[in-house]
């Protein structure tokens, strides 16, 4: 029954990030929330999903927007540089920068949400954390890539299950993600204290 209500409040915060996300400059504050919910949510807190999101959103809104400007700024120009950019010497820079770019992004919003920090600190924390936890980053970029996988299969096999994988959408991946960015920050938390 618990692991039920965890899929159920994932599936809320998913909702939540969706609402939330929709005047795009809110994406970052968006998923710090979302990290901070679904923490609360799996550690059994009180103060109910909605709540602790909403809470989560405001306290963290100006540091997790210009978080989410620098990567959604690199994630758009790296995007860009996939798609038109097809130019054989710049592969392996692309490649590059994209594994650098993929590595920071698993950890910045949820070390926004787990630690009070600057904005150039928590950056910098990100790629630290991204690097020195390889086999975590790694085990989070496999389940991101499993995610992606079965929205693929959904959307060219089996269109019906896509409405579902999409109401489960990424809150439902931060929510697998939780113990794998726990287990990263185990030893920086002092007994159990932010």
């Amino acid at each position: 029954m618990q692991e039920l209500r965890n899929l159920t409040d994932a599936i809320w915060i998913n909702i939540l990030m969706v609402v939330t996300s929709i005047p795009i400059v809110t994406v970052g504050a968006a998923i710090t929330a979302a990290h901070d919910a679904n923490r609360r949510a799996l550690q059994g807190e009180a103060g109910g999903v909605t709540r602790n999101y909403f809470t989560a959103f405001r306290a963290n809104f100006a540091e997790s927007t210009a978080l989410w400007a620098v990567f959604g700024i690199t994630g758009a120009a790296l995007a860009y540089a996939w798609v038109v950019l097809q130019i054989t010497p710049l592969l392996v820079p692309k490649i590059g920068l994209t594994l650098v770019w993929i590595i920071g992004f698993e950890w910045v919003f949820a070390l926004q949400a787990r630690f009070k920090n600057t904005v150039g600190r928590t950056l910098a924390n990100a790629f630290i954390f991204g690097i020195n936890h390889i086999l975590l980053t790694v085990g989070m970029i496999v389940l991101d890539a499993i995610w992606v996988g079965l929205l693929a299969a959904c959307w060219f096999l089996f269109p019906q299950g896509l409405f579902l994988l999409v109401v489960m959408g990424y809150g439902t991946m931060i929510l697998c993600h939780i113990p794998l960015l726990e287990r990263g920050f185990a030893q920086y938390l002092k007994s159990g204290e932010e």
